[in-house]
């Protein structure tokens, strides 16, 4: 078996073949196109079989890594940091260059590869998904920052349009700034008017023109140092981005339930205590590969973040939380965990005994993590789904309270 190195760029990549004994049997760099990474593909095949000819590379997707597990090779991604705190065995000056990082790629694919473990290419469904709740994400965060990048904006020059409404990226609060972008243009504003615009924009809340007009006058003023048709040009480029923003968030949620229906694993999922559509997919996408790729739910629970890191050398003993994991993977069953709570007595009463230890809510939410993974272990590889009635532990705590109401 030979051994393959890939340092790659935006623009270049080098590549090394080493073989057994770590000679350098082939190198070349190539340009970040289709021909150069065609050419280097065609090139690979003609030292062996892709099979037989795993790549090392300091990423875990990609382009590159796409082609690489299309053509059939396995693709190790190599942790820079891990790179790093390797290079003094190729010497002590610690030199760098993408030649050189590319052949000493390939030299640890050689003596440490067994340690490492390969990319597995994800199906087009759980490809489809990952790809539709990612995109989710940073949309959600790009409309936090938007969100309050407005508020900035306005608690510095018209303090009242903050207040007025619960949240800020509302419908009825971005309508609110469409009609009073500026504190001048509220000056009339008074019960009547309010309560037709509250009229005209089906407003839900629970407070009463009345009181709305008041928290928007007993807003701080203003300094006015900037004029009105300024203000007015600034609160509406913003109003307009973070309605592009909750418009992409709703195409996305439709796409993601629309993704959900291709999945063959959703299903078993979709009865989970208030697990939401959305989260749903983010768990099977983020934490079902996981789970596929685990030898066991122990190996699981550590990929996924829900397991603490035990240092034990000498005197010293440490229980450290483990950072080295899918982070995505470890949002969306944090997520689900937090909320089952609220709805599932099993998962509420794990939650209540690891708060009663003195464990803080990360650390308690990361207990309950552990104890679902179990059972969603369980229904995603004998393709069961979920119901609370066969749940052991959730069976018989249901039945205790039962027993009790009825005493």
């Amino acid at each position: 078996m030979w051994f393959v190195g890939w340092d790659w760029a935006n623009e270049t990549h080098d590549v090394s073949i080493v073989n057994e004994e770590g000679t350098l049997v082939d190198r070349w760099a190539l340009r970040h196109d289709e021909e150069g990474i065609d050419d280097a593909v065609t090139r690979l095949a003609a030292h062996g079989t892709p099979a037989e000819l795993p790549v090392a590379i300091e990423t875990t997707g990609g382009l590159v890594v796409d082609r690489l597990l299309e053509a059939g090779h396995p693709v190790v991604p190599i942790h820079p940091n891990a790179f790093n705190a390797a290079r003094p065995r190729w010497g002590a000056s610690r030199a760098k260059s993408d030649p050189g990082d590319s052949f000493k790629l390939a030299d640890y694919l050689r003596t440490d590869g067994h340690r490492l473990r390969r990319l597995e290419p994800l199906d087009r469904a759980t490809a489809e998904l990952q790809a539709l709740s990612r995109l989710r994400s940073d949309h959600v965060e790009a409309k936090v920052a938007a969100t309050n990048q407005l508020r900035a904006t306005l608690g510095r020059h018209w303090p009242g349009a903050t207040v007025i409404f619960r949240r800020l990226d509302s419908e009825i609060a971005l309508a609110f700034l469409d009609d009073y972008p500026t504190p001048d243009s509220a000056t009339r504003l008074g019960e009547g008017r309010l309560a037709m615009f509250c009229r005209r924009h089906s407003y839900s809340g629970r407070r009463g023109p009345a009181e709305l007009l008041e928290r928007l006058r007993s807003a701080p003023a203003p300094s006015g140092s900037l004029g009105p048709e300024m203000l007015t040009e600034l609160v509406r480029a913003q109003v307009r981005l973070l309605r592009t923003l909750l418009s992409t968030i709703a195409d996305l949620d439709r796409a993601l339930g629309a993704a959900l229906l291709e999945h063959a694993k959703a299903p078993l999922l979709a009865p989970m205590p208030r697990i939401g559509e959305v989260n749903l997919a983010q768990v099977v996408a983020e934490v079902g590969p996981l789970l596929t790729r685990a030898n066991d739910v122990d190996e699981a629970c550590a990929l996924v973040g829900a397991t603490p890191v035990t240092k034990d050398s000498g005197k010293g003993h440490a229980v450290n939380f483990r950072w080295a994991v899918n982070a995505q993977a470890r949002q969306a069953l944090s997520i689900f965990a937090d909320n089952s709570r609220h709805s599932s007595p099993w998962a509420a009463q794990l939650y209540a005994d690891a708060r009663a230890r003195g464990k803080r809510h990360p650390h308690a939410v990361r207990i309950l993590m552990r104890a679902w993974l179990r059972v969603i272990w369980v229904c995603w590889h004998t393709d069961t789904v979920y119901d609370p009635t066969i749940h052991g532990a959730e069976r018989r705590l249901a039945e205790g309270e039962t027993q009790k109401s009825a005493a």
